[in-house]
Parts: C-alpha cells; structure tokens; sequence
C-alpha cells in the first residue's frame, strides 16, 4: 500500500504537472471507483466539468485537488461547502495510481486497469489525460466539500489554504506537515494505553505512517513494537516521531518504496527506497547494525519486524 512518500511523490508530480489545467470532460469506466461521491459517475462528472485544478495537496496519505471555476465558468457555479469550496479529493488504497499522460506520447494505449480519466486543457506540462488507475480497486475519487480546519492552518502540504476536505477532517497532521506539532502529539502517545507502533499507525494522532515506515522507525529508535505508549518516557516517543520522520523523507528524496509494480509515481516510474530498508521484510537476514537475525512477529495481521537486539521485546509490555 502506498504511503505518505508515495503519495506525496504523486502530489508533487500533481503539482508541477496538471495544477492549473481546467478540466474539460470525465469518463467513469468503473462505478465502483466513485462510490464515495454522492450522486455517482454522472454526478461525479459534472461537478469536475469546467473546473480548474488549483492545487495538489496532502494530508497524510490522503490527497486533494481544490477546485476553482475556470475563465468560462466564473460566475456560473454555486460555491459549495463551509469555505465557499470543493475538492477533487484521491484515496489511492492498495494499488491506486494518478498517472498524468499525453496522448501525442503515449497513442491510443489505454492502461488494462484505467478506471476513471479526466481531459484536461491548459496543463503547464501540457498533458491532456490525468488517469486514476487501480488494480484492486481500494482506492477512489470523490468531489467533496472543504471545510475550516480546527486550528486554522492550512489543510495540508501544497496550499495556503486552511480547510480540509470533509472525509478527512479526523485525520491527524503528518510528520512532514509544517503545522504538525510534535510535542502534542508526543503527549496524546503518551496518554494512550496501547503498543507504541499501533499509536504511529493510528491516522487520528498522526497519519502517513504506514506498517514499513513505522518498523524503520522503531528499529532506528531502538524501540520494540510492543513498548507500552504510558510508560514510555517523553524523550523516548519524540525519538520515535524524530526516526519516522528522517526515514519517510529519506524514501521521499528516493522516490518512495516499491515492491512491484503497482505504486509508480505519475510518470510511471518506481521508487527505490525498498533497496534501503533496515528490517522489513528482512526476516533471519542480519541487522545492518548488530549482525542478530532480524525477527518476524505477527501483527495486526500483518507483519512487525525488528532486530532482537536493538530492540529488546519488553519482559511486561502490554500489547
């Protein structure tokens, strides 16, 4: 599944290539990729019809267009929502792809597991298509209103603007977030009664941090998986905050982590960050800093894996 590197690989992409575009038409070729819109494929459509993208923006692994009215539109369209606005806003599950494209470029190839494709006019990298692509179909688009943020700081990375899409107003701020404000969320770990990796994962204190992000982080801390969040001392929760955020942006400067071919950034490229991993996936391969086997424990039903060493299982932990 992607995560916040990947995603804010793609919002970059987003950012220097299609911001600005207005969008001149939407084909739905799966319902099922719209089912959080309200008024389905048709509805979808004609909510994005002549409506510019204004910005790519962020929060944690969920991503957002804001939408203005293009030059023709001005004045026709009723705004919508507390701030007077409406987002494109992308959830891109497992295998959800935004893949920005020119047709002069790419010709009539169309992807296998093209699900909806919006035209577009007046893209600075002058491309025509932005394609939501998904294997699996996890992920989906819907138009949404925003709303003020609680704080009022911008929403999310890559807009001044401070309001939120609705859906994602619970979402706690992101390590990378220039609002994110880690001694409060340093203190709401602490409060918690609960293993320190289920607090990282969970998107209401902070999001973007996703099962491999989190083990990396806890190896580099010297933290076990199941280390109480209540008994953990402040300096020993910033350490973990502090590690999760030096390795996401060190996947970020490397394109994110990829394992096959189902994450690729807008060109359609792969990260490469997977070559760089410490422990996950690493199972009875050594620790690059002891040499002891790295450890495989079940988890959430998933996979934690940490080195039995560095990161002593407490004797009395609670899980």
């Amino acid at each position: 599944m992607p995560e916040l590197p990947e995603v804010e690989t793609v919002r970059d992409g987003l950012d220097r290539l299609v911001v600005g575009a207005v969008v001149r038409d939407v084909e739905v070729f799966r319902d099922y990729s719209v089912r959080r819109h309200d008024g389905g494929p048709a509805g979808f459509a004609d909510q994005l019809r002549g409506r510019r993208l204004d910005a790519a923006v962020r929060r944690g692994k969920f991503l957002w267009l804001p939408l203005g009215e293009s030059d023709e539109t001005r004045g026709d369209m009723a705004s919508s929502g507390p701030t007077g606005g409406a987002a494109l806003l992308a959830h891109l599950g497992m295998s959800g792809q935004l893949l920005v494209r020119d047709p002069a470029v790419a010709g009539g190839w169309a992807h296998p597991h093209l699900r909806v494709r919006l035209h577009v006019a007046d893209a600075p990298s002058g491309a025509e298509y932005l394609d939501f692509v998904d294997q699996r179909t996890f992920g989906h688009l819907s138009v949404t209103d925003l709303e003020p943020t609680p704080d009022g700081a911008p929403g999310g990375l890559g807009s001044a603007l401070p309001a939120v899409p609705e859906p994602v107003a619970h979402i706690g701020r992101d390590p990378l977030d220039p609002a994110f404000d880690a001694d409060a969320v340093v203190a709401a770990i602490r409060r918690r009664r609960t293993g320190i990796k289920r607090a990282l994962l969970d998107q209401t204190l902070l999001s973007g941090v996703g099962n491999i992000y989190a083990d990396e982080a806890l190896w580099r801390a010297r933290l076990h998986f199941a280390r109480a969040t209540d008994r953990l001392r402040p300096v020993e929760v910033r350490r973990a905050l502090d590690a999760a955020t030096e390795v996401m942006t060190e996947s970020l400067a490397q394109g994110g982590t990829s394992f096959d071919a189902l994450y690729v950034n807008v060109n359609g490229e792969s990260g490469y960050f997977a070559r760089g991993l410490a422990v996950y996936g690493r199972a009875g391969e050594p620790c690059p800093r002891c040499g002891a086997p790295v450890r495989r424990d079940a988890f959430m039903n998933r996979s934690s894996y940490t080195c039995p060493v560095c990161q002593p299982r407490p004797r009395n932990g609670r899980w």
